[in-house]
């Protein structure tokens, strides 16, 4: 629809001795632009002329009204930067000058430095350094805690240890067991496969209990407290920040270490040998379900044979341990919660990295107990 005054471009023929011009008439702000429909016309029209902008002699004066949509279509069509023949109404001089200001200061896109990867792994180093060094205050943090705790336990907290005993270890009996028993049924079911083609079955208690006991066990409990019970305590401190319980409680002067890390550790410290222990227990009776069924080994010849089979310090082994990655991931998912920022965003990051975190760390502690204990536990 046509309107009064709609926005217009003339282009006059070159005259004898003049260059070609452009004459823009009417109102060019944005409703008009847009009420006329003549948006896609006019940008045709601009990419026609934008070729020899500079060799065109443009008037602006006869405009009525311009704004910086108006402008800035002017501007994109004469290559950011003004023609030398340009003839402007007194209004209009304002306008384009700010563009020009905005085009001088607009942000270039960085340069890619020849030694960005050189850049990159010294950052990811000093944030490596940094984790480490508050990692450490945590740990000495942690250990004047418990220093503290034993001058005075009647003031210890009681209730706090408690409460996450029954959450990191009650709680996760379910999940351990099932878990547990499945892998036992695996493991067994895979190791009589091979074991009926050479003639060893017999042995089935021997690699089912070694494996279980000294390895499996330990490890499959810690991933799944890493992954319950770890992720739930870094955003519990995450949300604590959040909704600034942390800067309330040192206001009131309330220790963070003594009343949030403390118990966490204590907590999974005391509850991950005995989740092992169950872990064990349920993956030998699926052990002995597999065994049963494959190579028909009742299930009175693989108790009886499991204590000769499985050496008494891989017990210990085993409990050492769910102790050692108990305290590893509490640690690490209180490290985490405590530098969450008061953001929704940076909670869910620090809740992920917490939990690879602590299975990384996990398994690495596995691996130096591997190298460590290499010849205990063996006939």
């Amino acid at each position: 629809m046509q309107i009064e005054k709609a926005p217009t471009l003339t282009l006059t023929p070159a005259d004898a001795g003049a260059a070609q011009s452009v004459s823009a008439e009417g109102i060019w702000q944005v409703h008009a632009l847009a009420q006329c429909g003549k948006i896609k016309a006019l940008t045709r029209t601009f990419k026609t002329l934008a070729p020899r902008a500079e060799s065109l002699t443009w008037d602006l004066s006869a405009i009525e009204t311009l704004d910086h949509i108006g402008a800035q279509m002017f501007w994109n069509a004469w290559g950011k930067r003004r023609p030398p023949r340009l003839t402007l109404a007194p209004n209009q001089e304002e306008i384009f000058r700010r563009i020009e200001a905005v085009k001088d200061t607009a942000p270039r896109a960085p340069r890619r430095s020849p030694f960005q990867p050189v850049i990159e792994l010294g950052l990811a180093v000093h944030k490596f350094g940094e984790h480490l060094l508050s990692f450490v205050k945590l740990i000495g943090g942690v250990a004047l805690d418990v220093v503290r705790f034993a001058r005075h336990p009647a003031l210890g907290p009681w209730r706090e240890i408690s409460a996450n005993i029954y959450h990191a270890g009650f709680q996760a009996l379910g999940i351990t067991a099932l878990v547990g028993c499945l892998i036992g049924i695996v493991l067994s079911y895979l190791s009589a496969q091979q074991l009926r083609t050479f003639g060893g079955d017999a042995y089935l208690v021997n690699i089912l209990g070694m494996a279980v006991v000294r390895e499996l066990g330990p490890l499959l409990a810690a991933i799944l407290v890493a992954g319950r019970s770890g992720s739930a305590i870094t955003a519990q401190l995450g949300v604590m920040r959040v909704t600034e319980e942390l800067d309330a409680m040192l206001v009131m002067g309330i220790s963070h270490g003594f009343r949030l890390v403390l118990p966490k550790v204590l907590a999974l410290a005391v509850a991950m040998p005995l989740l092992v222990v169950w872990t064990d227990a349920m993956a030998l009776i699926g052990g002995m379900i597999a065994g049963k069924i494959e190579l028909d080994l009742s299930a009175r010849y693989f108790l009886h044979k499991l204590p000769d089979a499985v050496p008494i310090a891989n017990y210990y082994i085993g409990l050492l341990k769910g102790a050692t990655f108990g305290v590893l991931i509490a640690l690490v998912s209180c490290h985490f919660g405590m530098r969450i920022k008061p953001n929704t965003e940076s909670l869910g990051h620090g809740t992920t990295t917490s939990v690879v975190t602590a299975i990384t760390v996990v398994i690495l502690a596995d691996a130096v107990y591997a190298i460590v204990f290499s010849n205990v536990g063996f006939y």
